[in-house]
């Protein structure tokens, strides 16, 4: 159907006319957002190697978005649904925000901005922006929201410049283009300066890499007639060493090494209490459009859901504050979870599949393997065995030339999170469910090997 067929139904008649959201979701083809940025610039290697040893910039401008709240009671709002804790957050901070539903599971995450200590900018996918903004408009709140959509969906145009830089050389580009020392930035803080006559805010955090260490990530944002300049300004001050500007295939590869799980399934389409969210929501967006694929295939669209410890978030739940989903939560604690984990591939399994897919007969081929991204849809699930038995399940993988091996970011069962210990991934699309965009294929195991930290 077509985005102006769609035009005024909801996400809610769409699923009742549907009957199961998890075989709405799966019979929809396995298309990815395809980036407004230049693939390449050098080469997608190249541009993973610039994140390890000297810097590359990503230009973050156009495919997020941005949701601005402002008022009084912008941080009662954010505190009502978010797991985190907001009793210091204000001006000049910023936090991985997580969002749960009423039974612990995770509707979204998003990175949020202190702008000031009553103004705070939500950027991420849209499911955040979707639900804050919901809430915001329904719960009786004192703000305003104005919300940036990204640019292919935003002709008046962006209100912000938004520049990532990772890599070891990150300190010194800074210095060079501002012509002075740094300012000590924290973690998850931002700093204020100018670059090119444009007044900035640089959050340090990474995207590559292991989140945490000191200045390998600035994210710089600012108004956005001066982006050109300030662009310029630190291309120029960063070619003496080495700083590469990235292209779209190795943005999305980042997350093999960081270890973020990008776009959860948001948990929000079995839940009877969020059925006026779901007719606020129109279907020709994220929450209905995006395709879940893999070799996990159920008809109970919860098993797709996830908690904030399969996610790698338990250490953002603070008990100290009401919000929804926190008595759900709460029991859940003393509960066993799944973990995240990396699962490094057997490689001469990895080589396999290669050749299989280029010389065995069509029959016979196993699904493709992509470079550097093998994920084939928005939502992937991939059954982690052990012992013939499913352990977990995988979400993205690919490749880096920095870790020099295929592998997945999974959430399994705790107990089998040992570092060292071997399981399989079943890797192919299940034939019960085709994606009319992928060629007929067989399933095929992959051993793997488990490791609790980043492989980087």
């Amino acid at each position: 159907m077509s985005l102006e067929t769609l035009a005024g139904v909801s996400l809610q008649q769409a699923l009742d006319e549907a009957g199961n959201p998890a075989r709405m979701l799966r019979s929809l083809p396995a298309m990815h957002y395809k980036m407004p940025f230049e693939p390449e610039y050098t080469t997608w290697r190249d541009e993973q190697r610039a994140w390890k040893e000297t810097t590359v910039l990503y230009d973050q401008s156009h495919h997020m978005t941005d949701l601005y709240v402002k008022g009084p009671d912008v941080k009662r709002l954010f505190s009502d649904l978010g797991v985190n804790t907001f009793a210091t957050f204000g001006k000049d901070k910023a936090k991985q925000f997580v969002a749960c539903n009423h039974d612990g599971y995770v509707i979204s995450d998003a990175i949020l901005f202190g702008f000031d200590d009553d103004e705070y900018v939500l950027v991420g996918t849209p499911a955040a922006p979707n639900w804050v903004q919901y809430n915001a408009e329904t719960g009786g709140y004192d703000v305003s929201i104005v919300r940036d959509e990204r640019s292919e969906a935003n002709p008046q145009g962006r209100l912000t410049f938004r520049y990532q830089l990772n890599g070891p050389a990150t300190q010194k580009i800074l210095e060079t283009v501002r012509g002075g020392p740094l300012e000590h930035i924290r973690f998850f803080n931002m700093g204020r300066f100018d670059i090119a006559g444009t007044p900035v805010r640089a959050l340090n955090h990474t995207m590559a890499g292991v989140p945490g260490r000191e200045l390998t990530g600035l994210e710089i944002v600012g108004p956005a007639d001066g982006g050109p300049a300030v662009l310029e300004a630190l291309l120029d001050a960063g070619e003496k060493f080495g700083l590469r500007q990235g292209g779209s295939i190795s943005y999305v590869s980042t997350i093999y090494e960081s270890g973020w799980i990008p776009s959860p399934m948001p948990a929000i389409y079995s839940d009877e209490r969020l059925a006026e969210y779901r007719s606020w929501l129109p279907v020709a967006g994220l929450e209905g459009f995006a395709s879940i694929g893999g070799s996990f295939a159920s008809d109970d669209i919860e098993d797709y859901y996830s908690t904030p410890w399969d996610l790698g978030y338990a250490r953002n739940i603070k008990f100290d504050h009401d919000f929804i989903g926190r008595e759900a939560l709460e029991r859940r604690t003393s509960q066993p979870h799944r973990r995240k984990v990396w699962l490094r591939w057997n490689e001469a399994d990895a080589a396999r599949i290669f050749a299989d897919n280029l010389y065995r007969e069509p029959a016979a081929r196993p699904m493709r393997l992509d470079l550097p991204i093998t994920s084939f849809t928005h939502f992937q699930f991939d059954q982690v065995r052990k012992d013939g038995r499913v352990v977990g399940l995988a979400t993205f993988s690919g490749y880096t030339v920095n870790i020099d091996c295929l592998c997945s970011l999974a959430m399994i069962d705790e107990a089998e999170a040992v570092d060292g210990a071997e399981v399989s991934l079943l890797w192919g699309q299940d034939p019960e469910s085709p994606k009319p965009n992928l060629e007929p294929h067989v399933q095929t195991e992959i051993r793997a090997t488990i490791s609790t930290a980043s492989l980087a």
